[in-house]
């Protein structure tokens, strides 16, 4: 802590020091600058005159790699500085967020639609058929894990151990296929899938505030994406073609716009409704 309190200090010292020799040196140039041709006009009458133009041109020469010298030394201070601030608020102990109380216009985060039953031995008898129906060729990676991902909604590591199994395809080409490609997914998705629209129209139009009043109201997790009970998953997606809504909401494939956070979740909570009627 007291490191941190030092290293901040130093950064908003250096920083006072950059702004106020920028100001000063904002101020003088124009000065100096009328000084010199004032001096130099005299100069073409007065010869008697060069000595006091040659002092002031050195004086200001002389002031200015001062300042630059000077500068150039608390900038890599302001680095340094940064650099300790950084490292040492890292250490610093992590203080949970308090809960924040729902908003009194919404219901609490929805519940689950139907109790979330426990997951069953994984299926795989849908890999066997596929590679029945491909082959065993390394070269139809992405082919396998489009077509996994298509059946069980994510990669389950179950299924891509029994894909390398029975074809040539290895875990570290897996790896890299759908660690390359944002459409792979290798956690299991919610029942009811929310894609929020982050291009630059819903982006301006409130599509944050959205996105996360969506994630309060479902109840998800910081850093992940799906409620524990696996009943909402939620993501942030490009432009899906509908600007003039903004913002805009996809759930489950239904489109709704010209949302706001209360009237999003009023939405979501409606279409997850209407599929399991």
């Amino acid at each position: 802590m007291r490191a941190t309190l030092i290293a901040g200090c130093c950064v908003a010292v250096c920083v006072a020091i950059l702004l106020f020799d920028y100001a000063v040196a904002s101020r003088s140039a124009p000065q100096d600058a009328r000084l010199i041709k004032d001096l130099q006009l005299q100069v073409k009458s007065d010869a008697a005159l060069a000595p006091k133009l040659a002092a002031e041109q050195k004086r200001i020469t002389e002031a200015r790699r001062a300042r630059k010298s000077r500068d150039n030394a608390v900038a890599w201070l302001l680095i340094a500085a940064s650099a300790a601030f950084l490292i040492s608020a890292k250490r610093l102990p992590h203080t949970p967020r308090p809960h924040v109380a729902a908003s009194p216009r919404l219901n609490s985060p929805v519940r689950p639609l139907a109790p979330s039953p426990a997951q069953p031995e994984l299926d795989l008898t849908f890999i066997n058929s596929l590679v029945a129906q491909h082959g065993r060729n390394r070269e139809a990676a992405i082919l396998y894990l489009q077509a996994i991902q298509a059946h069980y909604r994510y990669l389950p590591d179950e299924a891509v151990r029994r894909l390398c199994e029975l074809t040539e395809i290895t875990p570290a080409q897996v790896a890299g296929t759908s660690s390359f490609y944002a459409q792979f997914r290798h956690r299991p998705m919610g029942r009811h899938h929310v894609r929020v629209c982050h291009g630059t129209a819903c982006h301006v139009a409130g599509a944050r505030q959205i996105d996360d009043e969506l994630r309060r109201y479902l109840a998800i997790p910081a850093g992940a994406d799906t409620d524990v009970a696996r009943m909402f998953t939620v993501n942030e997606v490009a432009c899906v073609g509908c600007c003039s809504l903004a913002p805009v909401v996809v759930v489950d494939g239904q489109t709704a716009g010209r949302l706001t956070p209360v009237s999003a979740c009023d939405e979501v909570a409606r279409c997850a409704e209407a599929k399991t009627a």
